[in-house]
């Protein structure tokens, strides 16, 4: 059976995996062994944050919509018991972004939970 090189392709994919790792620090944009290594670990990293980053933001706007709850004489856990009874449908994201944005609106919105 003849012998493959395969010398081109390899060429073009360690070209390829060097030119993802431009301006890495020292051998990680150099050599082909540390760019693929460093490559195959910012990938996982890649993927593991996008999940990570969901997380991360919810935790933020719990803690923004805490704090604002607790301006108005309220915790949290109670503000959104309260808003599930009144039946009003707003989700963390949105209300986080009202009580940085719109404080008397945020009130309102407390307001009409406490009522219910």
């Amino acid at each position: 059976m003849a012998r493959v090189k395969r010398g081109p392709h390899s060429h073009l994919r360690h070209k390829k995996i060097l030119k993802m790792n431009k301006g890495y620090f020292g051998s990680r944009h150099l050599l082909f062994r540390r760019a693929n290594e460093a490559m195959l670990k910012s990938l996982w990293y890649a993927t593991r944050d996008r999940k990570v980053r969901k997380r991360d933001l919810r935790k933020l706007w719990i803690a923004r919509i805490n704090a604002a709850a607790r301006l108005n004489g309220i915790t949290y856990s109670q503000l959104v018991y309260a808003m599930k009874k009144a039946e009003i449908m707003l989700n963390r994201k949105m209300l986080a972004d009202i009580a940085v944005r719109d404080p008397q609106a945020f009130t309102a919105v407390v307001k009409q939970a406490k009522s219910a």
